[in-house]
This record gives structure tokens, C-alpha cells and sequence, in this order.
């Protein structure tokens, strides 16, 4: 008897193993947390043949597949609207782009303004292209997108890095790799969709119900894009980290990611299934540019083909140039992790939950210059200087 994901909590949510699931009893639901995981609607219906298993990253210690090049670009398209459109440089809306050229497909993700969520969809033009285009900060909902590839075409698919390792072991399975590009990124970890949906509600006060949102708006620059400009039917709102907006305090305080983003997470930095890792190039190189550049790394002879077709500009560099500031690790799990869930499964609005957070925030400090005096008065000499 082959083990099943019945047993399964707290997972990547990827929902492979609902696309995998011949008698299709298996559904992906939001848990308690507000994170999806796998539900066996019909136990007595399972035969437990093991295939959701087999393609459950989760269920797996090590990766779906290893490198057999890295190559490393910094990347921009060649088309300013694109450019300034996109989260960084535009790399992965050019990608797409090309491969829908080519008479292919896309598997990307946008935003369902209906339903507040992150959503993978298939796109067969240039048209239904766009949605995809920039980061969507929010776990997404896989299973109409992935139900609806037709395992004989040819489809590039984007994802988070366990997303896509799921969806490689997927195929692999069925022996039809050569039909699929697979496209991952540099993750941070997912939210809570429980603090998007406060989030919105707390928005919603202002701009009535939301009809478009867009994450990491450059309007103020690629270096200040941690921004979200959200439309309602009712008004507009610009809202900034670097002038406190409450979604982005949250999610980068990594007081509310998923268990397996602190505990599980295996794709951070070099690791990944991919053919080809996207993201932003923060470093010292582009720290003077405003308009964005995206970081390229390929993982495959295909991934570096498709890349070079595309209408950008690559310019090769060391990976540790490429990936300078990005995660190498999984992050922290915060002392008050549980504290911020109760909130978040509570009626209490998200300044509730702000306000809890960056109480701690000011707490760590506090300790951190008792246990390191030294160290804060070194970095009160570096602003000194600076000023």
C-alpha cells in the first residue's frame, strides 16, 4: 500500500495532487490559518495508488531535479511600457510573451478582484497575457489553472519554487517534460490570506469594493516599488512600505507566513526545478537605476534558449552578483507567530493585528540594544557619519 496526502497539513498547498488524482477526491481548501492544503472529500473512494504522493514536493526531501547550468543575467525589456509596467525589469511578462508567439501557451497567475485572490490561469494571446503581469504578494489558487493544461501542448508555467517543484515532479510522472517550460522566482514565503482579506476590508472603507489592485507600482520608483495601487468603485489608493502601509509592515515582518515557508522551504537561493529563476536584481550594480531590472537565472539549455529570444537586454554576471540580496535561508518564525494567528482567525480589523506586531518589533529592539550595547552605538556613529 502506497502512502496518500490524507494526512497532510501545513503543506506548499501547490495542489498537484489535485490535478494528479484519477478519481478526483481530492480538493485544496483554505485551513484555519488562511493557507491552502489538500482535502480527501471521498476517503472511501481512494485507492491509494500513491500518485498524489509521488508528485507532492512536501512529501519529498530533496528537489524534483538538479541544474545542468547556471547561468546568471541581469535583464530589462527593450519596451519602456513593459519596463516600467512590470515589477522589476519585465523579464517574465517577456518570456511569456515570446513563448505565446511561438504558437504556445502560458500558465501565470493574476488577481481575481471578485474573489480577492491570486489565481493561475492559461493565457493563449498577448491579451490575456497581461493580467499576469507584475508580482502578486498572496499564496495563489492553483487547481483551475493546472486542471485546464492539455498534457499534449506545449505551456510555459510560472510559480513559487515549491509550486514548481510539484509541477516538475508532476511531469516527470507522465514523461512529458519536453512539452513545458517551468518558471520560478525568488521567494520570500506566502501571507496568511486571512491579513490580505482584513487588509482589503480595511481598503474597501475607503475605495468600496476593489476592482483592480497592482503590487509593486514603480510610480515612485523601483527602489520605493514596495507599493500597492488599488482601484474600487469608489476611490483610489497609493499606498507605500516606506510610508507604512500595513500590508507590506506585515508580510515583511514574517509574522504571518505559512508553517512550511519557515519550517519546509528547500528553494531558497541556487535551489530550484526550474528551467529558469526570476526576481529582482538589489545589489550594488543597479542601485542607481529607478526603472527596474530583473535577475535572470537559468537552470537549463531550453531555459537559456527561450531566454535569449526573447526583447531584452542580458548582460551575464556571476550568480552572487545576480542574487546579491536575496534570502539564503528560510525565515524566522516570530515569537508572537501564534498570537498574530489568533488575531487573524478573530473578528479584529488589521490595525489590531499592525499594532500587535510592531509592538513586538520595538520589543526586539529594545533587547537587542541591552544585549548588544556596543553594537548599537556603532550603528549610531554610522548615522552620524552619513548625516
Amino acid at each position: 500500500m502506497k502512502s496518500s496526502i490524507a494526512n497532510i497539513h501545513n503543506c506548499f498547498g501547490c495542489g498537484i495532487c489535485a490535478i494528479v488524482c484519477g478519481k478526483k477526491i481530492i480538493d485544496i481548501q483554505l485551513n484555519k490559518d488562511g493557507f491552502y492544503e489538500p482535502v480527501v472529500t471521498q476517503p472511501d473512494q481512494c485507492t491509494q495508488c500513491g500518485l498524489c504522493y509521488d508528485v507532492c514536493s512536501f512529501s519529498h526531501d530533496g528537489l524534483a531535479s538538479s541544474p545542468t547550468e547556471i547561468k546568471s543575467y541581469a535583464a530589462w525589456s527593450k519596451d519602456e511600457n513593459t519596463r516600467y509596467t512590470c515589477s522589476s525589469g519585465g523579464i517574465g511578462f517577456e518570456l511569456g510573451k515570446t513563448f505565446i508567439e511561438q504558437g504556445n501557451k502560458v500558465c501565470g497567475v493574476r488577481y481575481n478582484a471578485a474573489q480577492n485572490r491570486a489565481e493561475h490561469y492559461i493565457a493563449t494571446n498577448i491579451d490575456e497575457l497581461l493580467p499576469s503581469c507584475g508580482s502578486k504578494y498572496i499564496q495563489s489558487y492553483t487547481v483551475d489553472g493546472f486542471k485546464a493544461i492539455n498534457r499534449k501542448e506545449k505551456y510555459l508555467v510560472t510559480g513559487t519554487p515549491c509550486q514548481i517543484d510539484s509541477f516538475r515532479r508532476y511531469i516527470q510522472r507522465f514523461k512529458i517534460e519536453n512539452n513545458f517550460i517551468l518558471i520560478d522566482f525568488f521567494c520570500h514565503g506566502v501571507p496568511s490570506k486571512l491579513m490580505w482579506d482584513k487588509y482589503i476590508q480595511h481598503i474597501e472603507k475607503t475605495t468600496g469594493k476593489i476592482t483592480h489592485v497592482t503590487w509593486r507600482n514603480k510610480r515612485t520608483g523601483w527602489h520605493d516599488s514596495w507599493a500597492m495601487a488599488i482601484t474600487g468603485k469608489m476611490g483610489n489608493i497609493y499606498s507605500r512600505r516606506s510610508q507604512g502601509d500595513m500590508f507590506y509592515q506585515l508580510f515583511l515582518s514574517d509574522a504571518c507566513l505559512g508553517k512550511a515557508c519557515y519550517e519546509n522551504c528547500k528553494f531558497k537561493y541556487d535551489h530550484s526545478s526550474a528551467d529558469i529563476r526570476i526576481g529582482d536584481l538589489w545589489g550594488k550594480v543597479y542601485q542607481n537605476d529607478e526603472k527596474g531590472v530583473s535577475a535572470a537565472i537559468v537552470f537549463t539549455a531550453k531555459g537559456d534558449n527561450l531566454l535569449h529570444q526573447t526583447n531584452c537586454f542580458l548582460q551575464k554576471y556571476p550568480f552572487e552578483v545576480v542574487a546579491e540580496g536575496q534570502m539564503k535561508s528560510c525565515p524566522k518564525k516570530k515569537r508572537l507567530y501564534y498570537n498574530v494567528m489568533s488575531i487573524l482567525q478573530s473578528d479584529a480589523d488589521i490595525k489590531t493585528l499592525y499594532k500587535e506586531v510592531i509592538k513586538e518589533q520595538q520589543h526586539t529592539r529594545m533587547i537587542s540594544r541591552i544585549t548588544h550595547p556596543k553594537r548599537t552605538i556603532v550603528n549610531l556613529l554610522k548615522r552620524f557619519k552619513r548625516k
